[in-house]
Parts: structure tokens; C-alpha cells; sequence
């Protein structure tokens, strides 16, 4: 089958609201047959079926009856969840990224599959335009903003390594190593200027209140300056497009910080 018609053929259902924008980004919006409930926070796909995801699925045969040709998912997995998905005559495509390099190789796989390559290597190139913008106008030449991202508060787990990226592009620097499980006692001591509350699956609902309850960080800068924020889940923990928002966000508020300080 020639790659053309191998795309015509196309039946995705997407676990991962990261490959559903960024295949809706390339212009291959017309393959998706089913997707998840978060995508529609990062993607146009209101009227697709909505489906669970890799770490929440009440069925495969909800999958299985879409006829799909193939199924993408992406971290998190649950082990349970994709277990059961091998076990079915299905095409599975994982997706692992961990660094924004990673990221532009998955846009490029999926423009590969969807035969929308040229399109693919447009979107990695207007990302790479928009983060240098970002990066141009960031306060990072004079000093760097000492900044901890958190993607789940327990147990705490600092944001994804690519969410490190965009936090120099933007000016200041992570504190903590990124995508690890972390204490209390090791963000205390890393003393932030900046908290960035963005979990997993909450939207913009991480409840800054939390940060200044806890004992071990009376002293932290963040705390005593009132600087806990709160960015949308989806524009930095989806490995996709829409990280370019998310990274504006954050210049916005290394920027503030910079200038009180």
C-alpha cells in the first residue's frame, strides 16, 4: 500500500490529547475517529466520539467498534490499561516524549503516517519561531527566576522535563529535577521565587491556597511573596502546540517577578 493510500485509510483513535493536537495541527484533523475528553481542551474535536485514555479505560470494545487502523496513547500509561490493549488485534502507537526535541520527532512521525510531512516540519518550525520570540523577550539575560512546577501534589511530582525547557525559554530556571517525585523539605530548600501549580488533568483548578498551608515552606520566597500561580494543565503537560501558550504564561510571570524583585 503506497503511503497516500495508507493514509486515506487512516482510522486513529487517540488516547492522547497530545497527538490529537498535533494531528489536528498538521491538518489531519479528518483521520480521528474517536479521542479522548481531554482533547477537546487542546483540539477542535467536539463531535468525535470520546473515549477513556491510557490510564482510565472502561472498554476496549468501545475502541474495537470504531474500526480503528490505529490507536495512539501517550504517558501516563497504566500498565492494566495497556495491557488490555495488546491483548486485541489492535496497532498500537506509544508515544514517550520527554524533551521538546522528542516532541518535534513525534510531530514529524505523525506527519509521516498521516502523509502530511511537509505540514509537520511547518508546525515544528513556527514553534520553534514562537519560542524564540519568547525566549528574545524574556528577562532570563539578566537574572534567572528560580521556578518549581508541579504536576501532582501527592505524592508531589515536579512537572514534565520538557516544562523545563520552556521555563528557560522564558526566562528563569527549574530548581528541582523535572518529572521526579519530590518532598516538601526538597522544594523548601531549593527556595522558589516562582510556584507553578499545573495538575494533571485539572484545567486551571490546582488550589494555590495548598502551597501556603504547608509548615515546610513558611520561608520560601514563592510563599512570603505570594507568587504560587496557577497555568492551565493542558499548555504544559501536553507535548504539543499548545506548550507554546503555556510558555508565554510563564515569560508573563517570570517577567512580574523580575520586575518586583
Amino acid at each position: 500500500m503506497s503511503p497516500r493510500s495508507w493514509a486515506s485509510s487512516l482510522r486513529i483513535v487517540s488516547l492522547a490529547p497530545s497527538a490529537t493536537s498535533i494531528l489536528c495541527a498538521i491538518g489531519a484533523k479528518r483521520s480521528l475517529v474517536g479521542v479522548t475528553k481531554w482533547c477537546v481542551d487542546v483540539a477542535p474535536v467536539n463531535g468525535l466520539p470520546k473515549l477513556g485514555d491510557c490510564w482510565h479505560m472502561n472498554s476496549i470494545d468501545e475502541i474495537l467498534r470504531l474500526r480503528p487502523t490505529l490507536v495512539i496513547g501517550s504517558v501516563p500509561y497504566k500498565q492494566e490499561t495497556v495491557a488490555k490493549l495488546l491483548e486485541r488485534p489492535l496497532n498500537f502507537l506509544a508515544m514517550n516524549p520527554r524533551s521538546l526535541a522528542d516532541i518535534e520527532n513525534d510531530i514529524r512521525m505523525l506527519g509521516g503516517l498521516a502523509n502530511r510531512a511537509t505540514a509537520a516540519e511547518r508546525v515544528i518550525l513556527r514553534m520553534r519561531k514562537d519560542f524564540a520570540a519568547i525566549a528574545k523577550h524574556s528577562p532570563g539575560q539578566k537574572r534567572r527566576v528560580r521556578v518549581y512546577c508541579e504536576a501532582w501534589p501527592n505524592p508531589r511530582i515536579s512537572s514534565p522535563p520538557w516544562v523545563a525547557e520552556l521555563v528557560r525559554i522564558a526566562g528563569g530556571e527549574m530548581v528541582l529535577p523535572a518529572g521526579c517525585a519530590v518532598t516538601d523539605e526538597q522544594v523548601a530548600a531549593a527556595d522558589p521565587e516562582i510556584i507553578v501549580l499545573a495538575w494533571a488533568a485539572t484545567g486551571r483548578k490546582a488550589k494555590p491556597q495548598t502551597a501556603y498551608q504547608i509548615e515546610a515552606w513558611k520561608e520560601v520566597a514563592a510563599i512570603r511573596n505570594r507568587r504560587v500561580h496557577v497555568i492551565a494543565d493542558e499548555l504544559l503537560n501536553t507535548p504539543a502546540p499548545p506548550l507554546v501558550q503555556g510558555a508565554r504564561e510563564l515569560a508573563k510571570l517570570i517577567r512580574a517577578a523580575q520586575a518586583q524583585s
